[in-house]
C-alpha cells in the first residue's frame, strides 16, 4: 500500500503502514515530545539494553521497549509513511535498522520520525496538549497518572498532598483501556472537587503487561509534562514518587498521606469497596454508595459497565462441520427472542460466507479473515447492547482469542465448544464434505487435512451426540441465566 496522493511528491510513492494501537500511542507520544529523549523507534541494541537494564545504549534511563513491528516485505524500504487506522498519514520513518526480534521472530524497524501532522483521532482530542504547551508551575506540579476514576478517598488524598507540596495538580488520564471516554468523563465530572488550576490532559499510554515498566513509563511521561511528583495508580495508598531526578525511583518520605474517614454508619467507617464488590454492584444494577465515590463517577461507572441483563454479549459457538453448532445457535437465538428483553442477531458461518465474506477462499489466511469479520460485526453488536450469536467453525485458537479480545473490550463474551466427535460429524455429513475431503477433493478441510485446535478456554462444552438439540439449547440458556445475562422464566 502506498501513501495518499495528497502528500508532497517526495513522499507520495512511499509505502504506508498502520501500526498497532500500542505503537500508535508510542508514535503520538514521540511526536509530542512526551517520550524525550526518544525521537523515533528503538533498534535492536537499544531494545536489548532496555530489557536487560532499563537504559538506552548511551546510558540514559528508559524503562520500556518502544518498537515498531512490520511485515517482512516492508523491511527493504528506506522510508515509510506511518498512518492512523483511517489512513491519515502521521509521520515518515527513516529506517536506520531492520531487525528480527529474537524472542517473537517479529520484524521491526528503527529510526527517527518526521511529523506530517498531529494525530487527530479519538475522543476528547481537544483536551490533549504537547508538553511544551504547558507553562511551568512555580511551586511544582503533582502529576496523577491514572487508568481509573478518582473516588472520594483518592480525591481527599490528592487535595491534601497537593496542599502540603504547594503544587499545581496535573491529571493524566491514561487512554488505551476498554472505556477511555468514560474515564475522561468521570475525571471531568469531579473537576470541582480538585484543587483550583488543576489541568486534565489525556495521554495515550496503554498498559504493556509489565506493571513495573508501566509505572516507570508513566513517570517519564509525567516528568515530560512538568510533573515534579507523581501519584500513579500503584502509589495511591502511599506517598508520591519524586520526579525531580529520574533516578533513583524512591518515595518521598516527608509527605504525609491523609486518609479520610467516611462519614457514614459506624459499621462502615474505614470500609473499603473492593473492585470485585464494585463489579458485583454494577453487574446487578445496584447503586454505588455515595460514601465511596461522587455521583458523577458512579454514573460513568454504570455507563461503562451496564447491568448484565442490558449489557451487550456475544455467544460464540465453535466446532467441526456437522457438529450441530448451527442448530444449537439457531435454537438459542429463537429462545432468546421468545423470552424478549434482548435484540438478537444470528451470525451463522454459512450465511456469513455468502453475505459478509463472499469471494474468500478456504485458505488459512482467508478463514482467519472470515472469523475476524464475524468478530468485528459481533463486537459492534455487543458495543450497542445487542446479543450476537455466532456459529462458525473457527478452528484456530489464536483467531478465537482475537475475537474474544475484540468483544470483551466492549461487552461480554461466552465461548461454547460443540465437541461432537469427528466420527459422528462424518456420519451426519449432509453436504458430503467429509467424503470429498477424504477423497482429496477439498484441500485444507478442518478435521481431515487441516487441524482443529480444541479450545482450552471454553465457558461451556456440549456433545450433541449425547444430547438433543433442545437439551443443548437449554444448557446454554442455563449458563446465561446463571451468569445474570438472561432473566429466568
Amino acid at each position: 500500500m502506498t501513501a495518499e496522493a495528497g502528500l508532497p511528491d517526495t513522499l507520495r510513492d512511499l509505502p504506508a503502514w498502520t501500526p498497532n494501537p500500542v505503537e500508535l500511542a508510542d508514535l503520538e507520544l514521540i511526536l509530542a515530545g512526551a517520550y524525550r529523549p526518544l525521537t523515533g523507534f528503538l533498534g535492536s541494541f537499544d531494545t536489548a539494553m532496555v530489557i536487560a537494564g532499563g537504559r538506552l545504549a548511551d546510558g540514559t534511563p528508559w524503562p520500556a521497549p518502544v518498537t515498531l513491528t512490520v511485515p517482512k516485505e516492508l523491511t527493504g524500504h528506506e522510508r515509510i509513511v506511518l498512518q492512523d487506522p483511517e489512513g491519515v498519514p502521521l509521520a515518515v520513518l527513516t529506517v536506520t535498522e531492520a531487525w528480527q526480534d529474537p524472542t517473537t521472530q517479529a520484524w521491526r524497524l528503527a529510526g527517527p520520525l518526521e511529523a506530517l501532522r498531529a494525530p487527530a483521532h479519538g475522543p476528547f482530542h481537544r483536551l490533549r496538549r504537547r508538553p511544551d504547551e504547558l507553562a511551568p508551575a512555580e511551586g511544582g506540579t503533582l502529576g496523577v497518572a491514572t487508568a481509573g476514576p478518582l473516588h472520594r478517598k483518592q480525591l481527599g488524598q490528592l487535595r491534601q498532598v497537593a496542599e502540603r507540596l504547594g503544587a499545581r495538580v496535573l491529571v493524566l488520564p491514561l487512554l488505551g483501556g476498554e472505556h477511555d471516554e468514560s474515564l475522561v468523563r468521570a475525571l471531568l465530572g469531579v473537576r470541582r472537587e480538585l484543587p483550583d488550576g488543576t489541568q486534565i490532559i489525556p495521554v495515550p499510554l496503554p498498559p504493556r503487561g509489565d506493571r513495573e515498566r508501566d509505572v516507570l513509563l508513566r513517570a517519564h511521561v509525567a516528568a515530560a509534562y512538568g510533573a515534579t511528583h507523581l501519584l500513579a495508580d500503584a502509589e495511591m495508598d502511599g506517598t508520591p514518587i519524586p520526579l525531580v531526578v529520574p533516578e533513583p525511583w524512591a518515595y518521598d518520605a516527608d509527605v504525609e498521606v491523609w486518609r479520610p474517614v467516611a462519614r457514614i454508619e459506624p459499621d462502615h467507617v474505614q470500609a473499603e469497596l473492593t473492585q470485585e464488590r464494585l463489579n458485583e454492584l454494577l453487574d446487578a444494577g445496584e447503586p454505588i454508595p455515595d460514601w465511596f465515590t461522587p455521583p458523577a463517577v458512579a454514573a460513568e461507572l454504570a455507563l461503562a459497565r451496564p447491568p448484565k441483563r442490558s449489557r451487550g454479549i456475544t455467544v460464540f459457538f465453535t466446532g467441526l462441520s456437522g457438529s450441530g453448532k448451527s442448530t444449537v445457535a439457531r435454537g438459542l437465538a429463537d429462545a432468546l427472542i421468545e423470552r424478549g428483553g434482548r435484540t438478537v442477531t444470528l451470525l451463522d458461518g454459512d450465511v456469513v460466507r455468502r453475505m459478509l465474506s463472499a469471494g474468500l477462499t478456504f485458505s488459512r489466511a482467508d478463514r482467519d479473515l472470515n472469523i475476524r469479520r464475524i468478530g468485528f460485526v459481533a463486537s459492534e453488536i455487543t458495543r450497542h447492547g445487542g446479543t450476537a450469536v455466532c456459529a462458525p467453525i473457527a478452528p484456530y485458537a489464536a483467531t478465537r482469542a482475537e475475537v474474544r479480545r475484540m468483544v470483551s473490550a466492549v461487552g461480554d463474551f461466552i465461548l461454547v465448544h460443540v465437541a461432537t466427535p469427528l466420527e459422528e460429524c462424518e456420519r451426519r455429513d449432509r453436504k458430503g464434505l467429509y467424503a470429498k475431503a477424504r477423497a482429496g477433493l477439498i484441500p485444507e478441510f478442518t478435521g481431515i487435512s487441516d487441524p482443529y485446535e480444541v479450545p482450552e478456554d471454553a465457558d461451556l462444552t456440549l456433545d450433541t451426540s449425547r444430547m438433543t438439540p433442545d437439551e443443548a439449547v437449554g444448557a446454554v440458556l442455563g449458563l446465561l441465566v446463571e451468569g445474570g445475562w438472561v432473566r429466568p422464566e
